[in-house]
């Protein structure tokens, strides 16, 4: 100590991916860590926060040196964040990898890479916004008896993301709270054959199947309401020629 974490902000589901694939997005949150005789946090950056000690970074940090037997340790943090708050863009995903990773490294790396990622997708109950942020890149995770399990995916260098920010917020645990509690073996189908073409069109670098590998039925119908005018905006965006167009996470972003 001192030391230092930075993590990117992710824009999770890209579609049908719900709680599985997601991306990294150049935006970040970096943490410093201090030693200090009691907990302590300080923030700056987007949105203004008042945090207490049981902020994300702390929950992170604590749970990491739990998992490696170590006693808790009172921390001094100063938060510098990028990524727009309750947007969609995984800025809660951030702080949480933050917090292990600043955790692990008091622990001499105890839990290494894996270890972070196991910690923290448990901790945010599914890993599609953990892993991008953690690992970089596209990734897509899935559940593997008890453990996350994950595959990069490259990225063509020539596709641009563009992603709207509107200036309202909506919580994860309202974009949550409508989804459906069942699905049409119908729309499980279009789930899981939509989902299986982003892979594709990332291997092969063909876009023209971003189309159908962004198009949702699982989450985004129920999420419509939450977001004045995105399905306006999509079906622009689509007219407009771009390849993809979906809900960034729980939203209210579009990418």
């Amino acid at each position: 100590m001192p030391i230092t974490a930075t993590v990117c902000a992710s824009s999770a589901n890209l579609g049908p991916g719900f709680d599985a694939l997601g991306l990294a997005v150049d935006l970040t949150c970096t943490v410093h860590a201090r030693p200090a005789d009691e907990d302590r946090v300080r923030y700056a950056g987007n949105g203004n926060l008042k945090l207490d000690t049981d902020n994300l970074v702390h929950q992170g940090f604590r749970r990491a040196l739990e998992a490696t037997g170590r006693p808790p340790i009172p921390v001094d943090l100063e938060i510098h964040n990028d990524i727009p708050l309750a947007r969609g863009l995984g800025s809660s995903s951030a702080a949480l990898v933050a917090g292990v990773l600043l955790g692990d490294a008091v622990a001499g790396h105890a839990l290494g890479t894996d270890g972070v990622l196991q910690l923290a997708a448990d901790l945010e109950g599914h890993p599609d916004n953990v892993a991008p942020a953690l690992l970089g890149g596209v990734v897509l995770s899935a559940e593997d008896e008890g453990r996350w399990r994950t595959a990069a995916l490259p990225w063509p260098n020539e596709w641009k993301l563009a992603f709207g920010v509107p200036g309202f917020e909506v919580a994860t645990s309202d974009a949550r709270a409508v989804l459906a509690s069942s699905l049409p073996r119908a729309d499980a189908v279009l789930t899981a054959s939509r989902l299986a073409m982003w892979p594709v069109a990332l291997l092969t670098r063909d876009p023209t199947l971003l189309r159908v590998a962004s198009r949702d039925v699982l989450h985004e119908p129920q999420r419509r309401r939450l977001v004045p005018g995105f399905e306006a905006s999509q079906r622009a965006l689509w007219e407009a020629g771009a390849w993809a167009a979906y809900l960034s996470g729980a939203g209210p972003t579009l990418g």
